[in-house]
């Protein structure tokens, strides 16, 4: 399952998303928000990242106006795996290279056509391993000396 989240600045992207995850039948869950009303990017971020934890979700799909403040935010969680993807090749690597587990998108910078293009060469990649994996251990052993 699919955790979305998004702040005003997403919202109207995520609800195409949504017809498309569904057109596909992919299951998601939507944790907000549910307006163009402002609000701010970490309560979604924060989230999406717990449901990951929890093993609720096995991935999220994040959504603001520039996609930066929802990586920060998913990344300040352990386990979590986030990059924000203009285009499908970014995102395509962020899989294969570092097995993303949040995708983040850019509302004000793509368009939902293209945010569904790179959603769909998202899921449809799959992660390396090899020296990609030595680098993930890398990743998990910084986290467990800083995260605490």
């Amino acid at each position: 399952m699919i955790a979305l989240g998004c702040d005003h600045g997403g919202y109207k992207m995520k609800e195409e998303i949504k017809k498309y995850l569904e057109e596909l039948g992919i299951e998601y869950k939507d944790f907000g928000t549910y307006s163009e009303e402002r609000t701010d990017y970490a309560i979604y971020a924060e989230k999406v990242a717990t449901s990951i934890q929890k093993g609720e979700c096995e991935t999220g799909i994040l959504i603001c106006k520039s996609g930066f403040g929802m990586t920060i935010v998913a990344n300040k969680f352990k386990g979590i795996r986030c990059a924000a993807c203009y285009s499908e090749e970014v995102a395509k690597q962020a899989k294969e290279h570092s097995n993303i587990n949040i995708l983040a998108l850019p509302a004000n910078y793509i368009n939902v056509s293209t945010a569904v293009k790179i959603i769909r060469t998202w899921i449809a990649s799959e992660f390396l391993g090899g020296r990609y994996a030595e680098r993930l251990q890398m990743i998990e052993e910084i986290e467990n000396k800083n995260m605490k």
